[in-house]
C-alpha cells in the first residue's frame, strides 16, 4: 500500500490502463491502495522522467526508503530522490490525516518497542508475539522507520540507552516468527 495507512480497499493498477492498456490483466501491476490514494490522489497519474523510466517508486521492486525519508517526530515524509518526491506529490504522502496518524503511530511504537525489549531481555516468550503485534499495525512505516535509526539516533528519539538501541535490530531480527527482510542489519 502507498500510503500505509492499513485501510487498503482497491485495487491499483500501478501502470494505469490509460497509459498501458495491455497491462491491465497483469497481475504484477495490480496493487493494493486505499481508495482515497486510488480514486482522489493517483487516478490515471503516471509521471515519467526524460528518459522514460516511472517517477513512482514501485513498492514490490523497489524499498522505498531508498527515495524517501520519514521524519519521526513530525510524521512528514521528505524526498531522497526525485523518485521520492513524485511519489510525495501523486499519492498525497503528506495528507494531514497521514501525519496525524504517523505521530500516533510513532507515540504508540516507542512505548512498545521499550515493551518488547524488556520481555526479549528477559526471554518472556511473549517478546515474539509483540513485535509481531507492532509489524501489523497501522502506520507501519513508522516501525520500519524506527528499526533503520542509528543507535546514536535511536538513543534520543525513542528515548533510549544506547545498549537498549544497539540490540534492538538484532534482537527483532532474532525472533522467529518476525520477518524483517526489510531491515538494515
Amino acid at each position: 500500500m502507498y500510503c500505509d495507512d492499513s485501510l487498503g480497499t482497491d485495487i491499483d493498477h500501478f501502470q494505469p490502463i490509460a497509459h498501458a492498456p495491455l497491462r491491465a490483466f497483469v497481475w504484477a501491476n495490480h496493487l493494493l491502495a486505499c481508495s482515497h490514494c486510488n480514486s482522489n490522489e493517483k487516478r490515471e497519474q503516471y509521471p515519467l522522467a526524460a528518459d522514460g523510466t516511472c517517477l513512482l517508486i514501485d513498492p514490490t521492486a523497489e524499498d522505498p526508503a531508498d527515495h524517501l525519508v520519514l521524519l519521526l517526530s513530525s510524521g512528514v515524509y521528505d524526498h531522497r530522490t526525485d523518485k521520492g518526491k513524485a511519489t510525495i506529490e501523486v499519492f498525497g504522502l503528506n495528507r494531514p490525516d497521514l501525519i496525524v496518524g504517523r505521530k500516533d503511530a510513532f507515540f504508540t511504537a516507542r512505548a512498545i518497542f521499550r515493551d518488547w525489549y524488556d520481555l526479549h531481555r528477559d526471554g518472556h516468550p511473549d517478546a515474539d508475539t509483540t513485535a509481531q503485534a507492532l509489524l501489523n499495525s497501522p502506520f507501519v512505516d513508522v516501525v520500519y522507520a524506527m528499526t533503520r535509526l542509528k543507535p546514536h539516533l535511536a538513543e534520543t528519539v525513542i528515548g533510549t540507552s544506547r545498549a537498549w538501541s544497539a540490540s534492538l535490530v538484532s534482537g527483532m531480527s532474532a525472533c522467529p516468527s518476525v520477518s524483517l527482510s526489510w531491515c538494515d542489519t
